[in-house]
């Protein structure tokens, strides 16, 4: 009897291991009559297509550089978003790739953490999500991670998949709960209720200051919005909000004193019928990326967003 629900590790080696692990999964699943979605890297991604020839046409296919640029968003919006979408009681049938040689040490702590969360997010769904991983271009560490993300690893060469032996998710999303250093010298602002206003407006100021235009700008002005007014509403009633350029992005961050009690908050998808609980949600879909730190002390909401 199949479990509800299985998240295997691929550790791959060259293209035959990934051809040999990715393309039997999905071919599986279609003829299971199993809705499948790939979501991987570029270039990986023109490798599954071209092997499946025609079979690609009944396959999502989603680049996973720009869908999971921030990791945050592949649960709601990748593939809770695709599993959602199909009848209820059907089983689904995913890979999805977030982590790649080239990821940024900013980016990584978030990719463990949704690796880690996926088993949450899908808890007694019928769903398989298979996540590859190059284990000629990550490093050790990478790997013990996935082994502690994914109950089950499948090796280089293929063979069944055998117990991961180090798995502890929760474990995981602990360790990388990293604290985010104060950035000196940058724009820095305090506020409460009746300031929310004027301090939207100029970290929306400096943003342009620091070279964003268009949608960017809407994005960092959305953001700064979402995240001052749930300072205000569910952490402390006051917080501190700051801005400033850093490798092609500019940076929004927001402090409070609040505590993040559940872990999939802003990667979990809101209800049809919820009323209000979106505004993390809707940062991590808008930003390419965001980091969140939570403790005793308070929170930090850290989001990027390429200029």
């Amino acid at each position: 009897m199949t479990t509800a629900f299985l998240h295997p590790a691929l550790f791959y080696r060259d293209t035959q291991d990934y051809l040999a692990g990715t393309v039997p999964f999905v071919r599986e699943g279609l003829a299971a009559g199993e809705p499948v979605a790939v979501a991987v890297p570029g270039d990986n991604l023109r490798l599954i297509r071209d092997a499946l020839g025609a079979d690609a046409d009944a396959v999502r296919l989603l680049d996973m550089r720009e869908a999971g640029r921030n990791p945050g968003r592949i649960i709601p919006g990748v593939l809770r978003a695709f599993a959602d979408a199909q009848p209820a009681g059907r089983r689904v049938r995913m890979i999805g790739e977030p982590i790649w040689a080239g990821r940024t040490a900013d980016e990584y702590p978030a990719c463990v953490q949704h690796e880690a969360l996926i088993n949450t997010a899908f808890a007694g769904r019928s769903a398989t999500v298979l996540c590859p991983y190059d284990v000629r271009r990550l490093d050790e560490r990478v790997l013990a991670d996935a082994r502690a993300t994914h109950p089950t690893v499948i090796p280089p060469g293929g063979g069944p998949a055998g117990e991961s032996g180090g798995y502890d998710p929760d474990a995981v999303v602990a360790r990388y709960n990293e604290p985010l250093p104060a950035v000196a010298d940058v724009l820095s602002l305090c506020f409460d209720a009746g300031s929310l206003s004027e301090v939207r407006h100029l970290a929306t100021a400096e943003g342009a200051r620091l070279g964003l235009t268009g949608i960017a700008l809407e994005n960092l002005t959305l953001a700064a919005a979402e995240l001052t007014t749930n300072s205000v509403v569910h952490g402390g009633g006051s917080g501190t909000l700051r801005v400033w350029a850093e490798d092609g992005y500019t940076v929004c961050e927001v402090r409070d004193k609040g505590r993040l009690a559940d872990p999939l908050a802003g990667r979990r998808p809101a209800a049809r019928d919820q009323r209000g609980g979106r505004g993390l949600l809707l940062v991590n879909l808008i930003a390419d990326l965001v980091r969140t730190h939570t403790g005793a002390d308070g929170t930090t909401v850290r989001c990027w967003f390429a200029r």
